[in-house]
């Protein structure tokens, strides 16, 4: 039984959390709107021509483009190899399964700037660096293991009698899987899917590795504008970031519902 005092401690370490959150974000937004000419909070009084200005910067829409594109790509990539994978690796019984879940924490083991320099040897002999796609491959590669791990949390809630009736109607494996298995997965494939869309879209360090000066993504041109000045449109393309998140959790809301994807973690 939690005391009243106990509570109130807990209740004030959460709402300590939030406002550590939350603070940034009120910060960053408030000064993308500032009429000043400098990154300021409070803000010297509210307009919105930093986001009129970053619509009208040329590298900055065309890095935007190329992040979505990239974002694209990595979606693209790791949906059906981490939906088949968390399917098989919840599902069937498969030699070396411990090892293939040791080796997934790799991407978490391993510093970033080791799996970052890696992918530009390995492209650059490929001679494919400076190109957007393998930068949504190598995103893809790098955050597999969230997918994996979204999808094989919906996998183990799946009834196996479910399959085995589909089966006993004359059900294929094929039509099995199309009509019982991936429907039953699909929340745990629609959160892995936003999941590696936002990852994509906000990755650096890779970004950084495998571009050049003509194919950089958004955070990367953020990276290089912020070397001379920092700026209030900076803010105004962090805004942008922090939207596109928003946006991403809203649609898992309609698509999936929190609560369900609470209980899946």
């Amino acid at each position: 039984m939690t005391s009243p005092s106990q509570k109130l401690v807990i209740w004030a370490l959460v709402w300590f959390a939030i406002l550590i959150l939350t603070l940034p974000i009120v910060i960053v937004v408030a000064a993308s709107v500032t009429s000043g000419n400098m990154i300021a909070f409070p803000p010297e009084g509210f307009s919105l021509k930093w986001y009129r200005k970053i619509l009208e910067a040329r590298e900055l829409r065309q890095a935007f483009w190329r992040s979505l594109q990239v974002s694209a790509i990595c979606v693209l990539v790791s949906v059906p190899v981490g939906t088949l994978a968390g399917i098989a690796l919840t599902r069937y019984r498969l030699r070396f399964a411990a090892a293939l879940q040791v080796y997934l924490l790799l991407p978490f083991t391993v510093p970033l700037i080791a799996s970052g320099i890696g992918m530009m040897l390995v492209f650059g002999e490929w001679r494919i660096l400076g190109q957007v796609w393998p930068v949504g491959i190598a995103c893809a590669a790098i955050n597999l293991p969230f997918i994996i791990w979204s999808v094989s949390s919906s996998a183990a809630a799946l009834d196996r009698d479910l399959e085995l009736a589909a089966q006993n109607c004359g059900a294929g494996p094929v039509a099995t899987f199309l009509h019982v298995t991936l429907p039953a997965v699909m929340p745990g494939v629609i959160t892995g899917g936003l999941l590696m869309f936002v990852l994509a879209m906000t990755e650096f360090l890779v970004s950084l590795l495998l571009t050049d000066a003509r194919t950089v993504t958004l955070p990367v041109q953020v990276y290089n504008n912020i070397r001379s000045i920092i700026t209030p449109d900076l803010a105004a393309v962090s805004t942008v970031f922090i939207i596109i998140a928003f946006a991403a959790v809203w649609l898992l809301d309609r698509l999936v519902g929190l609560d369900i994807f609470l209980k899946s973690k």
